[in-house]
């Protein structure tokens, strides 16, 4: 039996709890395996952890719903509860994946982005093929929370190699985990958007949400679970085909990755690049390629893009055009 205490601060309490708390006691009602009771401007909770963060997750909608209009309804109430209760499968009428914090609607914003939930919605392996900022991680986090959400998976499992990008990993502060969370930034601030964060907290500590450097995929059958590798350009051939060999039922399971930007040292060849190769016949297995269109950071970064892909393709001109001994 765990306790949470929720104090309610800066709002009008008779509009939030409602006359007689009517409010909290159809909160209450709703989850009746947990003990819910207002008692002045705190709210208390009784029961197990996974009921308490749902319910917690109710009152801060309700919240954030009379600091903007001032008032609720029973059955504005009712609709909360049941959009915190009800699976998303409906959502994908209208494009949208899942619903995030504070509101936030999470959908593609592009076409490409349209394809890449739809090529997952069909097939277990998706690669997913394009420069940064075009969205292909925060889409692919997405669905996995969505498949957590929907119970279609028991738990969601995030990896990426921990390779260096210009820096010494070993000249960073801290411990291993702390040397590599700079690494899983990108993930952390995704899935920041979409679970509350005592809810995030709560799966991180049970597992239910595992995010950790790829080699520590190695040996295991990931089962029940929807699978992400992100900026799989940095695999070696090794890794990726130690990755790929780890799926287990009921697995779904994305790889992104940008291979304009490879990491690895020189004359190491991209196990993104030759695992393209060799599945390209492969029945079952969605490619989508993402492109400077799709791009949803800051206009510039489209054009940042743009310049460099130039400037890569003046340069291969130039080599066509006067090979070195090297190449020849």
């Amino acid at each position: 039996m765990v306790e949470k205490v929720i104090t309610l601060e800066n709002i009008p309490l008779l509009d939030f709890l409602g006359t007689e708390n009517e409010n909290i006691r159809q909160v209450a009602a709703a989850f009746p395996q947990c003990k819910v009771v207002s008692r002045g401007n705190e709210i208390r909770i009784q029961g197990r952890a996974p009921e308490i963060l749902r319910i917690n997750d109710v009152i801060n909608m309700l919240l954030q719903h009379v600091h903007r209009f001032g008032h609720i309804t029973p059955d504005q109430i009712k609709e909360y509860i049941n959009l915190e209760n009800a699976p998303f499968v409906e959502s994908q009428n209208d494009d949208v994946i899942l619903f995030g914090n504070k509101g936030l609607v999470i959908k593609p914003k592009s076409a490409n982005q349209k394809k890449l939930v739809d090529a997952a919605f069909k097939n277990d392996l998706v690669f997913a093929l394009g420069p940064a900022g075009t969205g292909k991680t925060y889409i692919a986090v997405a669905l996995a929370v969505r498949s957590l959400k929907n119970r279609e998976v028991k738990r969601i499992i995030i990896t990426r190699p921990a390779v260096e990008a210009g820096e010494n990993l070993g000249f960073l502060p801290g411990d291993l985990q702390e040397k590599l969370d700079p690494y899983l930034r990108p993930i952390y601030d995704a899935l920041s958007d979409m679970v509350p964060p005592e809810k995030l907290k709560f799966y991180q500590e049970t597992r239910v949400i595992e995010i950790a450097p790829l080699a520590y995929m190695r040996g295991r059958t990931l089962h029940d679970a929807f699978v992400l590798l992100d900026e799989a350009q940095n695999t070696t051939s090794e890794q990726i085909k130690m990755f790929l060999t780890r799926m287990g039922p009921n697995s779904k399971v994305i790889i992104t990755g940008d291979q304009t930007q490879v990491d690895l040292p020189k004359r190491q060849k991209s196990g993104l690049r030759e695992s393209l190769h060799v599945l390209r016949d492969v029945k079952g297995i969605g490619i989508v390629n993402l492109s400077g269109k799709d791009v949803i950071r800051h206009k510039l970064v489209k054009s940042i893009i743009e310049a460099y892909d130039r400037h890569d393709a003046q340069k291969d001109e130039k080599r066509e055009n006067n090979p070195s001994p090297e190449n020849q």
